[in-house]
């Protein structure tokens, strides 16, 4: 029989697996960022090494591109390479913590990396170094132009402080770090979701994705069936468009259409809502 220890030894143990993820997030991050920055040092390095060279820059990282990314796959295009050149050539001495990390993930470089201004640029780079700001957070504060509102307000102090506190959206869990786009081009590994974990996801967010449709949409329903004929068939999404009293469906896929998906789509282009089973 189990004793009221397993609670915690159940404790630890989560916080273990947590805590080792996270690590392990931060560890790709690192590496990743590293490379990324001996990248840029190595092409601006040698497009300087001589005034014949110096002309040959775009020709350089066209080439590095081809050859990269035959070698290594994604992740290495030349506007990919030509980003790593403009990190080293913006943090030409950045600063690593003592266990030789740098501060902040490649992600959160990349953000700050398409903020024009230079006095916007460290700004944010401070903040997001002095308040620990995830790279949500980053995001939010640069889209809300924060950097401009804070040289307009009159409290500064409580503006910074106000920005330091978290939402609820700023948190990124170790899963999503592993599935940043950036992770997985350094990794080479392929950016694939499941059809249901992206119907989940729309469905968690159908406020919004209702409004990117437009006002005359209203959901009905997920997973719906319907028959054509003798055939069944299961909707992923099914709206009605009040104004074109019609129904609309959408079909999720995260692979190309195949044949036979086309064939089904030219069916569903005849739908109506008779065929609508609403008992199953």
């Amino acid at each position: 029989m189990l004793t009221d220890n397993y609670a915690d030894m159940h404790a630890q143990i989560v916080e273990l697996l947590e805590s080792s993820r996270r690590a392990a997030a931060r560890t790709f991050n690192v590496m990743m960022t590293k490379a990324y920055w001996e990248i840029g040092k190595r092409i601006v390095n040698f497009e300087q090494d001589g005034a014949k060279r110096a002309g040959y820059g775009e020709e350089l990282v066209q080439r590095l591109a081809v050859d990269l990314t035959k070698r290594f796959g994604r992740g290495y295009s030349m506007q990919n390479l030509l980003q790593m050149r403009k990190f080293y050539l913006f943090w030409p001495e950045i600063l690593q913590t003592s266990s030789g990390e740098f501060p902040l993930p490649w992600s959160a470089y990349v953000r700050l990396l398409s903020v024009k201004n230079p006095s916007a640029r460290l700004f944010y780079e401070r903040e997001a170094l002095r308040g620990g700001w995830s790279v949500r957070q980053l995001d939010r504060q640069v889209n809300s132009q924060f950097y401009e509102r804070t040289a307009l307000s009159r409290d500064k102090a409580k503006m910074l402080q106000k920005a330091a506190v978290a939402q609820p959206d700023d948190a990124v869990s170790p899963e999503a770090a592993i599935k940043d786009p950036f992770v997985l081009e350094f990794l080479d590994l392929k950016d694939e979701y499941s059809e249901s974990d992206l119907e989940e996801a729309l469905i968690q967010h159908m406020a919004d994705f209702l409004l990117e449709l437009g006002d005359d949409f209203a959901f009905v329903g997920q997973q719906r069936r319907l028959r054509l004929d003798d055939t069944w068939f299961r909707i992923d999404l099914l709206f009605f468009h009040r104004r074109l009293k019609c129904l609309v469906v959408i079909e999720l896929k995260t692979d190309k259409f195949s044949a036979a998906d086309t064939g089904q789509m030219h069916l569903y282009l005849q739908l109506r809502p008779r065929t609508l089973d609403q008992t199953r």
